[in-house]
């Protein structure tokens, strides 16, 4: 027997697909520019206007608590077109006053100035794709900045006045060890960010990366003892861990990402951006994402041929979609959170429950459900429980 749905919070994804230089690593939906000249910033934020339009009956009436601009390298866009497209966005649909609005930046990209032009436009956080501050792992990436760059970058943004930024690093890089791991976390904890997101490089399907794989990458149990010593720094240092590869300072996680991984909802406009709607009247929910490549987005962009693809997801897939993201929180999960998700009874999750309590994966009261350590490490198998 099913549950009422009920409205969960509203996030607005927003895609900007280009890059100076795709990454061997990277699996994201971007795209280097090619040709003369720079991307139609402008065309582009036109067509994010009309995508947005298009999407709007399916949000109408809710406000949207978090802006994510992603890429691709958002922070190529100049703050002007940022500008334009959150007047435009705001005056459609209702952004809390409050709202985190986050732009992904490259330190290859930034430029003196643009920070300001970034603050005023509206963008309150900052996510800095530094990766590494050793200038031998940032070449063996493909990243076009070095340390020197990174480290100026962030000093640029604090003195624009951004006090709430993070910092992605990625770990197990090739020819890294142990000490190189943590000399990194030390330099971007030495920079002051609110918030550090450490990742273990993987080698994504499609990617440069997947077909040749670097030879010197540390193996399963060194990458593990990396994340075991580095964790212990950032907790040393203030930095509370509430998601498997995400550490924050008191308050400052980030809210946009936290409603994905609670099972939120959000709009996803712009090239390969996919979204999630819930509509309780009608008992659905809905995942929908558009057009992959720029040039084909551009050309469809207000239209159902926009559209990639439509979901609906039936009762029996969700609590699948739900464990993904939710057992990757430290602070688990309400059941009646679960129920109001979702439309499922906690009663048809209650034996995959009771296994991963059996196995030591998670600790339950009856009402809320926390993954144990051991059940962080063995994130992926516990997940699989609810396929």
């Amino acid at each position: 027997m099913a549950t009422d749905l009920l409205t969960p919070p509203l996030s607005l994804y927003v895609h900007l697909p280009w890059c100076v230089r795709k990454c061997p690593y990277c699996d994201f939906n971007s795209h280097e520019y090619r040709g003369a000249g720079a991307p139609p910033f402008s065309a582009y934020v036109d067509a994010l206007v009309a995508d947005l339009e298009h999407d709007l009956p399916l949000a109408w009436a809710r406000t949207v608590h978090s802006v994510f601009f992603g890429g691709g390298t958002p922070s190529l866009f100049p703050p002007e077109a940022i500008d334009d497209f959150l007047q435009r966005a705001s005056a459609r649909v209702r952004i809390a006053p409050e709202a985190e609005i986050t732009l992904e930046t490259n330190p290859g990209t930034a430029e003196h100035g643009r920070f300001e032009g970034y603050r005023a436009a509206g963008v309150n956080r900052l996510s800095f794709g530094i990766q590494s501050f050793d200038d031998a792992c940032l070449q063996r990436l493909g990243r076009i900045h070095d340390s020197r760059e990174a480290e100026a970058a962030v000093r640029m943004a604090r003195d624009a006045g951004f006090d709430d930024f993070n910092i992605d690093l990625m770990y197990a890089l090739p020819g890294q060890d142990l000490a190189m791991a943590a000399a990194d976390v030390r330099r971007a904890i030495g920079l002051g960010p609110t918030h550090l997101s450490h990742y273990q490089l993987t080698l994504e399907p499609n990617t440069v990366f997947a077909a040749r794989p670097p030879a010197d990458i540390p193996d399963h149990d060194a990458a593990y003892d990396i994340q075991e010593h580095c964790q212990a720094i950032l907790a040393d240092a203030g930095y509370a861990q509430y998601e498997t590869s995400a550490y924050a300072r008191p308050g400052r996680q980030c809210a946009h990402n936290l409603n994905y991984w609670r099972f939120g909802d959000y709009l996803g406009i712009g090239a390969g951006a996919h979204g999630k709607l819930t509509s309780p009247a009608q008992g659905t929910i809905l995942r929908r994402w558009k057009v992959k490549h720029p040039s084909a987005w551009l050309a469809t962009a207000g239209t159902a041929q926009a559209i990639g693809g439509d979901e609906f997801l039936e009762p029996a897939r969700r609590p699948f979609d739900y464990m993904l993201n939710a057992l990757r929180l430290d602070e688990g999960f309400a059941l009646s959170t679960f129920e109001a998700r979702t439309g499922v009874p906690r009663a048809a999750i209650a034996d995959r429950l009771a296994e991963a309590f059996m196995r030591g994966w998670i600790d339950s009261d009856g009402e809320r459900v926390v993954p144990t350590e051991l059940g962080r490490r063995f994130a992926n198998d516990a997940i699989s429980l609810f396929l």
